[in-house]
């Protein structure tokens, strides 16, 4: 552990004895060139597949490592942990590796299909309690057992053995590749990841820059860093839930605040855009939180150009019932799904005017919830409307305000598109 004014950094020893450590349990995965990326940004675009992990995500590396460092007493009493994600699942394989006994917390309202995995992995060393609402509720209850019962907090991301664990995802990618990297991109939760691979690129490639890249709506270590102090948000939108953390870890923000040469947020329609087009173009499947470094590409294009660049897909945990939130969030993004109360006049033939003479040719309704209430002249209707093209909706809206249909628009306006849509 090396020490730069009283901030911890993970010791390049100490990652190479991690690797050593992990890899009974942990692949070294591939760097892929994308050829359609690298045509689209005209540049060397190369993606760590961290998702074909045997637990399909990078966590197993920090998790293994940190549990392998417990004394035999601290094994003995057991391992506690918190979450209803990918850390979940790589404590859940490294207590049936290591044989030891580990309680996973899990909100209550966590997936079915998540919980089952975990059971899988962790098998009779594992129990599994669902506790509360939200993670807080989880981790206040996990806390508890551990002050109670003597056992080992496995934190997600700050905690030294976790970081070090994360770091060897850095080992193998310099090692994959014997062209200088320009940019690494790498999504930013809790921070593990981003302390542990931008210490070990400032030691053996300190000319890459690291680009840590958060969803919009959960930019805690933006913020953290702006600030320049650890800041917890208020509120987060929590659908990028492997990277939505209301406050990065104390030892992740002092380590990224030094060795980051940027944070970017990214909109989570975006995010929906690059998982789709991951899985219709490339057949890769992804988790949000695994498509944030692609996503950042757009952003960065001018800068990338010519540019050897390193794109970390961090997890494949996705969910197939999100799949129409995700479509729908991708669409909103790129203004080709738009909602309206639109006003039908209570008379016979409105609806076929509507259709007939408003919408566009190419325009298609994909929502549309009406009562018929007859002591009005007009009735009001939600109706949502997918366009061809971006360009079709200025125009659409003229046609019915010419024709008195129009209402109002509820894209932007989030409030009132939440609670009638």
């Amino acid at each position: 552990m090396n020490k730069e004014k009283n901030i911890y950094f993970p010791n390049l020893d100490d990652v190479k004895a991690a690797a050593e450590t992990i890899k009974k349990v942990s692949a070294v995965t591939p760097l892929s060139s994308s050829l359609r990326y690298s045509k689209q940004y005209e540049a060397n675009i190369l993606l760590k597949r961290e998702d074909l992990q045997q637990v399909r995500s990078y966590k197993i590396r920090g998790a293994f490592n940190k549990i392998s460092s417990l004394t035999n007493e601290e094994a003995s009493n057991g391992v506690v942990c918190a979450s209803a994600g990918n850390h979940a699942q790589g404590v859940a394989l490294s207590c049936k590796l290591l044989k030891i006994k580990g309680t996973i917390f899990m909100p209550a309202p966590t997936p079915n299909q998540k919980v089952e995995q975990v059971k899988m992995f962790g098998e009779d060393y594992i129990d599994i309690k669902l506790v509360g609402d939200t993670f807080d509720d989880a981790y206040h209850a996990a806390m508890l057992e551990c002050d109670e019962l003597r056992k080992t907090f496995i934190h997600p991301f700050n905690d030294p053995k976790v970081i070090e664990g994360q770091a060897t995802i850095a080992l193998e990618i310099l090692e994959q590749t014997t062209d200088p990297i320009d940019y690494v991109f790498i999504a930013v939760g809790g921070g593990g990841l981003a302390a542990g691979l931008s210490t070990v690129f400032k030691e053996l490639s300190p000319k890459t820059k690291i680009i840590g890249v958060e969803p919009e709506g959960a930019p805690s270590m933006t913020v953290s860093i702006k600030n320049n102090k650890n800041t917890e948000l208020d509120h987060i939108e929590k659908f990028i839930d492997g990277a939505a953390v209301k406050r990065v870890g104390d030892l992740t923000f002092d380590i990224c605040k030094i060795n980051l040469h940027a944070m970017i947020t990214v909109p989570e329609g975006k995010v929906c855009q690059t998982i789709l087009e991951l899985y219709n173009k490339d057949a890769i499947v992804v988790e949000p939180a695994g498509a944030l470094s692609i996503s950042a590409l757009d952003f960065y294009a001018e800068n990338i150009k010519g540019k050897n660049v390193v794109c970390v897909v961090s997890g494949s945990n996705n969910d197939i019932t999100r799949t129409s939130e995700i479509k729908e969030r991708a669409l909103l993004y790129a203004n080709l799904k738009h909602y309206f109360i639109v006003k039908f006049p209570q008379r016979a033939g409105a609806l076929k005017e509507f259709v007939v003479d408003i919408l566009g040719p190419n325009d298609d309704i994909t929502y549309f919830q009406y009562a018929k209430k007859t002591n009005r002249e007009n009735g009001s209707a939600v109706v949502g409307v997918q366009l061809k093209s971006a360009t079709d909706l200025n125009p659409l809206i003229d046609r019915m305000k010419q024709h008195n249909f129009y209402g109002d628009y509820l894209n932007d306006k989030p409030d009132l598109f939440q609670f009638l849509v």
